[in-house]
């Protein structure tokens, strides 16, 4: 059990977090137009300590929204691009060998790590897919371990450490897609959608205007530690817990001769158009992201809405979808819709994702 000025102190961090995420969505906004779902989402990830994949077509302020991110807090931001020549050193760093003088006069070779632009608070990878996977594994397991080894030295990565990572999914030529493997360590997956008529008006007013907003300061480094160490101690209602159990698991398909696979749960159509499902670890994501959630509203405990409302962005990169279901023109969305209205009937309550 807490103390009662530890108590005390979460009950300050819980307005702290709900004040901040209305002033990062003002901040951010003075620089991007509309996409405030797309925000609260960014913003999910931040605080879960997790990492963020953006998905979209070229031209809705995906790399925008991450710099400007970056820009509202106190945290260092360093951008990749990736390209298919791309190598692991260009992103982690390699050690160099330089002549330096000692106190006698004499040149002595030494050599020396020269940290690559992965050694940022805010890391924004853009275009992930356009790169080999040896040069996407090194990325990735900076992202999972949190530290770098070059040579025989091993480099700890600043704290915070956050990769938002985009993706075009329309263009696939010259591009390595992420193995189910690593798209299972991003936390969420957000997809950007065109803006409204009229917030494409603002955009082009705003953007092709003399004066271009400027992102104020709303966080401080330390605040956004505070915060980011919150999440773990809210409480979630059972009846969270449970949803995200029963979610994760009834994504899981049958085997082909139709017998159940260790925890399917019987939804005809993850059976008919999905290979490989949801782990224990899609479940932890939307504990994790739910309680993110809470915070940013200020609520002293996640319940099932802030589930509830998680189901796409945690779940859907991690269902593998069949031939079929890519023949039939059926999407994980789709899916996800089934799973989430099998379990409601199962729960005698309405979890459709939103």
């Amino acid at each position: 059990m807490p103390s009662p000025s530890h108590a005390l102190d979460d009950v300050a961090l819980l307005e702290k977090a709900a004040q901040a995420s209305a002033h990062l969505k003002r901040a951010v906004g003075e620089r991007v137009v509309g996409q405030e779902d797309v925000i609260d989402l960014m913003l999910v990830a931040l605080l879960a300590r997790g990492h963020a994949l953006l998905v979209g077509v070229p031209g809705l302020a995906k790399t925008l929204l991450v710099a400007s991110l970056a820009e509202a807090l106190d945290l260092s931001f360093g951008r990749v691009q990736f390209t298919p020549d791309l190598l692991p050193a260009d992103i982690t760093g390699t050690d160099v060998l330089q002549e330096e003088e000692d106190g006698t006069g004499q040149l002595r070779r030494r050599v020396r790590f020269l940290p690559g632009p992965i050694f940022c608070h805010l890391v924004l990878a853009d275009e992930i897919n356009r790169t080999p996977p040896k040069t996407q594994a090194a990325l990735l397991q900076a992202m999972q371990e949190r530290r770098v080894t070059v040579g025989t030295k091993t480099h700890v990565l600043p704290d915070p450490f956050q990769v938002f990572a985009t993706r075009n999914p329309i263009e696939q030529e010259g591009t390595y897609p992420l193995p189910e493997a690593q798209l299972d360590r991003f936390l969420l997956e957000i997809h950007i959608d065109y803006p409204s008529e009229g917030e494409e008006r603002e955009i082009a007013r705003k953007t092709t205007s003399a004066e271009i907003g400027s992102v104020p300061r709303v966080l401080l480094a330390d605040d956004v530690r505070a915060l980011q160490s919150l999440v773990p101690r809210i409480p979630v209602t059972d009846e969270a817990v449970e949803l995200a159990v029963a979610l994760g698991r009834a994504t899981r398909p049958v085997k082909s001769d139709g017998s159940k696979l260790k925890g399917a749960a019987g939804v005809p159509e993850v059976a008919e158009f999905v290979r490989f499902g949801a782990g224990p670890r899609g479940s932890q994501a939307l504990v994790l992201a739910a309680k993110a959630r809470a915070a940013l509203r200020g609520e002293a405990a996640a319940d099932v809405e802030d589930v509830r409302a998680l189901i796409v962005p945690v779940l859907r990169h991690r269902l593998v979808l069949s031939y079929r279901a890519e023949a039939d023109g059926i999407r994980d969305v789709d899916v996800l819709e089934r799973v989430a209205a099998h379990v409601a009937r199962r729960h005698g309550t309405e979890v459709a994702p939103r």
